[in-house]
C-alpha cells in the first residue's frame, strides 16, 4: 500500500484525477447489460469525467456532477459513479471557503435524501439515510481538515521565511555594528598615537642642534609611542581572534592607565593632570576601556587644536552606579561661537558614551578653553547596551 501510494504521488495531478473516472467507466462497461449500456455509460461519464478538472475549478465541477446526479435520479438509474458526488464535495471543502462548503454539503445531503426516498427498501430508509449522511459529513470534514492543514503549513512557511529574513537583517546589523566598533577603535589608536608622534618629532627636530641629549630622549619616546601603538592595534585586532596570545598578555587599557597616558601627553607638549576620585576596581573592563578612549580622544583633540602652553585636566569620579568623565583644557576661545573640531572624534565619543546610557557634552567655555563631560551608567541597562 505504501509503495503504491508513493507511485501514485509521483504522477501528475491530472493523471491521478483521471484514475477514478477511468475505473468507474471500466466497471460500468464490463458489468452492465447491453440493453441499457448506452444510458449507463453516458450517465457514468457525466458523473465521473468532470472530476479530471476538479482541482482547477472545484465549484464548477461540483455543479456539473450534481446536475448529472439529478438527471440520473430522474431517469431512475442507480450507478456506482454516485461516489463522484462525495469526491466533488471533498474537493470543494478542501479548496473553497466555509460558505461554499456548507452550500455544497446541503446540496449533496438533499440528493442523498431524494436517493434514499426512491431507492431504499422497505424498513431500511433510516439506516440507509444515516449511512449516506455519515459519508457526506465525512467527505466534508476531511476536505476542511485538508484545507486547514494546508493553510497552517503555508503560515508556518511564511513565518519561517520571515524569521529567516529577520535573522539575515540582524546578522547584517551585527556586522555593521562590529565594523563601526573596529573603525572607532582603530581611529582612536591611530589618531592619538600619530598626533603624539608628530608632536614629539617636531620637538626632536627643534632640539637636535641645541640639545642633542634632549633630542635623543624625544626620539626614544617616539619609538616607545610607536611600539605602544602597535601593541594597542594588535590588542584591538586580537579581540577578533580567540587564538591571539596578545589578548591575554596585554589587557585592555583602563582607568589605571590614565596616568601613563597623561605622562605621554606631557612628553608631547601638553601638560596633563589626572585626578581620580573613588575606587574603580569594581568597574567592568569594557566600561574602563570606554573611559580610557574618551579621555584619550579628548586629549588628542586638545593636542591637535590648541597652541603650545595649553594645559589639560582630567577628572574621573567613580561610584557604584556611574562613572563621570570631565576633560578640560586652558586653550584659547574658538574664533567662531559654537565652533567644534571637525572629523569623527566627537561623534565617536558620543557613540561610546551612548553605549552606556550617557550623553556627551563637548564645547568651549565662556572664558576660554574647552571641555568634555559625560556620565556612564554601570547598571544592567548600560551593560546590556554595551
Amino acid at each position: 500500500m505504501t509503495a503504491a501510494r508513493r507511485c501514485a504521488l509521483r504522477l501528475p495531478p491530472v493523471v491521478r484525477d483521471s484514475l477514478l473516472p477511468a475505473l468507474l467507466l471500466l466497471n460500468i462497461m464490463t458489468t452492465r447489460a447491453p440493453q441499457d449500456f448506452s444510458v449507463t455509460v453516458a450517465l457514468t461519464a457525466a458523473l465521473a469525467l468532470p472530476l479530471v478538472w476538479r482541482r482547477r475549478a472545484p465549484l464548477t465541477v461540483f455543479g456539473a456532477v450534481a446536475a448529472a446526479a439529478f438527471v440520473q435520479w430522474l431517469t431512475n438509474v442507480q450507478l456506482p459513479a454516485d461516489i463522484a458526488l462525495l469526491v466533488a464535495l471533498y474537493t470543494v471543502a478542501a479548496n473553497s471557503g466555509r460558505r461554499g462548503t456548507l452550500v455544497a454539503g446541503a446540496i449533496v445531503e438533499g440528493g442523498a435524501l431524494l436517493a434514499c426516498l426512491r431507492w431504499a427498501t422497505e424498513g431500511a430508509f433510516l439506516t440507509l439515510f444515516v449511512a449516506v449522511t455519515a459519508m457526506v459529513v465525512a467527505s466534508a470534514v476531511l476536505g476542511v481538515n485538508v484545507r486547514t492543514t494546508r493553510a497552517y503549513l503555508a503560515a508556518l512557511e511564511e513565518r519561517a521565511a520571515r524569521l529567516e529574513q529577520q535573522q539575515d537583517q540582524q546578522a547584517r546589523l551585527a556586522v555593521a555594528e562590529e565594523r563601526t566598533r573596529i573603525a572607532r577603535e582603530v581611529h582612536d589608536i591611530v589618531t592619538h598615537n600619530l598626533s603624539v608622534i608628530v608632536a614629539l618629532t617636531d620637538a626632536a627636530v627643534y632640539a637636535q642642534h641645541r640639545s642633542p641629549d634632549k633630542a635623543t630622549t624625544v626620539m626614544l619616546q617616539i619609538s616607545e609611542t610607536g611600539r605602544q601603538a602597535l601593541t594597542d592595534m594588535r590588542r584591538s585586532l586580537g579581540i577578533l581572534r580567540t587564538d591571539e596570545p596578545d589578548v591575554e598578555r596585554h589587557p585592555l587599557p583602563g582607568i589605571a592607565q590614565l596616568t601613563a597616558l597623561a605622562d605621554q601627553m606631557c612628553a608631547a607638549g601638553l601638560p596633563t593632570r589626572v585626578e581620580v576620585r573613588g575606587g574603580h576596581t569594581h568597574i567592568p573592563a569594557t566600561a574602563q576601556l570606554t573611559v580610557y578612549r574618551l579621555v584619550q580622544e579628548a586629549l588628542t583633540n586638545t593636542l591637535k587644536h590648541t597652541p603650545p602652553g595649553t594645559r589639560a585636566k582630567v577628572g574621573i569620579r567613580c561610584s557604584t552606579e556611574t562613572v563621570t568623565v570631565d576633560v578640560t583644557d586652558s586653550g584659547p576661545r574658538p574664533p567662531l561661537p559654537g565652533a567644534t573640531p571637525s572629523g569623527h572624534g566627537i561623534p565617536g565619543m558620543r557613540e561610546r558614551a551612548a553605549a552606556y546610557g550617557g550623553t556627551l557634552r563637548a564645547g568651549p567655555f565662556p572664558g576660554g578653553g574647552w571641555g568634555v563631560h559625560t556620565r556612564l551608567g554601570l547598571g544592567s541597562s548600560g551593560a546590556a547596551s554595551a
